[in-house]
């Protein structure tokens, strides 16, 4: 398996494209509670690279994990899923 398979793949919510070539990804995710059992939604920031700053704030993105660009950013865009509408 080549190390590319390996590299995680989320997908989420442009919530601030005001950076150069820099995009603010908010993740969502449902996990259980571990003794109460209740899903609870838990939300991750991603910063992501975008190298033609093509991202809009509410669009629907794809983010790979790549090597660190700076001192936040690990990920970048692969696609735009979804477009904003407006």
């Amino acid at each position: 398996m080549s190390e590319r398979g390996l590299r995680k793949v989320r997908t989420g919510r442009v919530t601030s494209a005001r950076m150069d070539k820099t995009v603010v990804v908010t993740v969502d995710r449902l996990v259980r509670h571990r003794l109460y059992g209740k899903v609870i939604k838990r939300r991750s920031k991603l910063y992501a690279h975008d190298e033609e700053n093509q991202c809009a704030e509410g669009d629907i993105v794809k983010v790979t994990e790549t090597r660190p660009l700076s001192k936040t950013k690990c990920w970048r865009v692969v696609e735009i899923v979804k477009k904003a509408t407006g």
